[in-house]
């Protein structure tokens, strides 16, 4: 059955699908990252929301993916699912157990973490690979408790693998820890929300088609695009955190 939203929240959930199906798609990463926190503002529950985006994101990857597999760079995909995947599933297990007041200070101060990285012009880099080894474990972890743990594995990717093969080996990895994701969901009788998830399917294809249309314009913006959703970022997040009286 479809979430008992009121007509003006449905309106709002939609807008918010077409944004994060936009980022996703426009920069590659980021959809959950910069939705989720808006989202939790209409239903606070992270498990209300994640199999929703999960859904989507795995539906829209893998139309990315159809005609791109040959183009993704599979030896340090399989090199990093090491310790992402890992990481990932312990990060799953802290979602399905922790309190959901713990999981909304988690996220809403990962999300904080970001603004502020992109509201500065800050990037995270890595120059050593102990730092890329702690990278990808934390970003696995984050990925795996909230899937918003893009931007830290970005960072070790950006450096290992090529501009042009990055954004397809990228939906790969978001392909894959999202299938380790909703699989744990629907062995512990998680409701997955699949029809609205399927209701929000267009709302969300429009915004997918966007950013694959705008790709190329974000990358070339890619600064001021960050600083105008890093400022952004930051007010919802300090609101998140001010709502639950952190």
């Amino acid at each position: 059955m479809l979430l008992d939203l009121t007509p003006i929240q449905m309106l709002l959930v939609a807008l918010l699908f077409l944004w994060a199906g936009f980022v996703r798609s426009g920069l590659g990463f980021g959809g959950a990252a910069l939705g989720l926190p808006l989202m939790l503002f209409i239903e606070p529950d992270p498990l209300t929301w994640l199999p929703i985006i999960g859904t989507h994101l795995l539906f829209f990857s893998s139309l990315t993916l159809r005609t791109r597999l040959n183009n993704v760079d599979w030896d340090y995909l399989k090199q990093s699912s090491v310790l992402v995947v890992p990481a990932a599933l312990v990060g799953v297990l802290g979602l399905v157990s922790l309190p959901t007041l713990w999981l909304l200070v988690f996220i809403y101060s990962i999300s904080l973490f970001y603004a502020c990285i992109w509201l500065l012009n800050w990037a995270i880099e890595s120059h050593n690979p102990v730092v890329d080894r702690m990278l990808l474990l934390l970003g696995g972890y984050v990925a795996g408790t909230s899937l918003t743990g893009a931007p830290l594995m970005v960072a070790v990717f950006m450096r290992n693998v090529s501009k042009e093969q990055l954004r397809n080996t990228l939906f790969v990895l978001w392909f894959t820890l999202v299938t380790i994701k909703m699989s744990a969901f629907a062995a512990l009788g998680i409701n997955l929300h699949f029809l609205t998830a399927l209701a929000l399917l267009p709302v969300a294809a429009i915004g997918h088609v966007a950013g694959l249309k705008t790709h190329d314009v974000i990358l070339k913006n890619d600064q001021a695009f960050k600083r105008w959703v890093g400022g952004g970022l930051m007010l919802v997040s300090l609101l998140g955190l001010w709502k639950l009286n952190i």
